[in-house]
């Protein structure tokens, strides 16, 4: 099968298939179909509906897989985007906040990818549950963040996170100290999708277990899971039974994605009377920023472009500071009946991502996923809107997780604050030695009571 898969690498690269080639292609897809067939048997029949749809899933993601050419985009189509169609933050901030802010805040939900182990911190757990600051985890923070905004407003804005299998037994563990909390918690499970070999392009396992030995062999595909893994899970109709119409959605490692009213009332409020069903927040880059996602315009739509998809010959031109001036936060404001509809008419389209990776025995695989900005150009009436620096702040290592801990910052009813001591609103550069790339957690989640 693996001289198959190279024949099949060679007519994408082509631009285009012959019949034999076409005849290798549909072989792969009837020796994938059959695995996928043999590992669904495998699986009890409690979970054999949810199971289905995510094999459903993986295989329409293959399927485009062994279609498209190729991650690259039509360089000849990217343009900027027009001036109106990302907005300046404190033009958004200048309308201030109206008295019916209550009622604009209780048809949000703030939703939190939270399928990420603490690996890249030498962690085994989920990354949401590594202190911080004062003891207080990802988690923490969040809830501490929404109570503050509930009680603040009298208000009922849910936490929903979105969990991976990874992540989804250590994180309902914990939810239960948070039970007195005026926070209402709600979980879903991203998709489960099978390790591809990149030799044979078969899927690497036998069955569906949960067994030590079987957990190399499946992956959570990317965060652009969410439309499909939010609509099958049932709660996204929940919401909007609940009045609920916009999800605030961003990573939660990200300590700077706070709920922000400005936007918030921008969205619920627009100027024009005709409401954006998507918004991204992007801001300025820096030159530790180039390689970041950034929008476009394409075929009349904003559209996510990530560096992996850009023409080698246009990498530079991409990474400029001066041509592309802005990144995407993955700070994103989204209209539930805007997915639902699309979700139901199979019209969300995103970008195959690939992604290889080399397990510990040495097979190399791919996985195949999707990120959630991609989307952007399936919503109507999109916009960006630049954000303050201070709304980024991903804490992916131990040198990010220093800062976040320093003096820089204060803590404020969970939100971090620069100190306005600082002489520059800068974040200052850190680098940590290799002695330090590690932080200590416990072994089990703790049900006491966050400091």
């Amino acid at each position: 099968m693996s001289s198959l898969a190279g024949d099949l690498s060679k007519a994408m690269s082509g631009g285009g298939m012959s019949p034999f080639q076409e005849a290798i292609r549909q072989e792969l897809e009837a020796a994938m179909k059959a695995d996928l067939e043999r590992i669904l048997s495998t699986a009890p029949e409690s979970e054999l509906e949810h199971i289905k749809k995510d094999i459903a899933g993986f295989q329409s993601l293959f399927h485009r897989f062994l279609q498209e050419k190729g991650p690259s985009v039509d360089w000849g189509k990217i343009q900027r985007p027009p001036e109106d169609s990302i907005q300046p933050y404190e033009k958004i901030k200048a309308k201030g906040i109206p008295d019916n802010i209550a009622s604009v805040l209780n048809k949000l939900v703030v939703v939190k990818l939270n399928g990420g182990l603490g690996t890249s911190m030498g962690c085994k757990g989920p990354k949401s549950l590594i202190g911080v600051r004062n003891e207080n985890t990802f988690l923490d923070l969040t809830v501490k963040q929404i109570e503050h905004l509930n009680v603040t407003y009298n208000t009922q804005v849910p936490l929903v996170l979105m969990n991976s299998f990874n992540t989804d037994e250590d994180t309902k563990k914990i939810l239960q100290k948070y039970s007195h909390s005026r926070v209402k918690i709600y979980t879903f499970n991203q998709s489960r999708y099978p390790r591809i070999n990149k030799e044979s392009l078969l899927p690497i396992a036998k069955d569906l277990s949960y067994s030590v030995e079987n957990a190399e062999t499946w992956y959570p595909p990317g965060h652009g899971d969410i439309y499909a893994s939010f609509y099958n899970s049932g709660l996204l109709d929940t919401l909007l039974e609940d009045g609920k119409e916009y999800i605030f959605v961003s990573n939660i490692d990200n300590l700077g994605a706070t709920v922000d009213l400005h936007i918030l009332n921008h969205l619920m409020n627009p100027p024009n009377g005709k409401r954006c069903e998507f918004v991204m927040e992007v801001t300025d880059k820096t030159r530790a920023d180039v390689k970041g996602g950034t929008l476009t315009q394409c075929d009349g739509k904003l559209r996510l472009v990530e560096i992996a998809q850009v023409p080698k010959a246009h990498v530079d031109e991409f990474k400029s500071v001066s041509k592309f001036k802005i990144f995407n936060t993955n700070n994103l404001w989204i209209s539930l009946s805007a997915i639902k509809r699309l979700q139901e008419a199979n019209a969300i389209d995103m970008e195959i991502i690939v992604n290889p990776k080399t397990l510990d025995g040495g097979l190399n695989v791919i996985q195949l996923e999707t990120a959630v900005g991609a989307a952007i150009k399936s919503f109507e009436n999109s916009l960006g809107i630049n954000v303050p620096r201070s709304r980024f702040l991903p804490v992916k290592t131990t040198s990010d997780l220093l800062l976040v801990m320093s003096n820089l910052y204060s803590l404020n009813a969970g939100s971090l604050t620069m100190s306005e001591k600082r002489e520059f609103p800068t974040v200052p550069l850190v680098k940590l030695g290799s002695s330090f790339t590690k932080v200590r957690i416990h072994s089990k989640p703790r049900l006491s009571s966050p400091a």
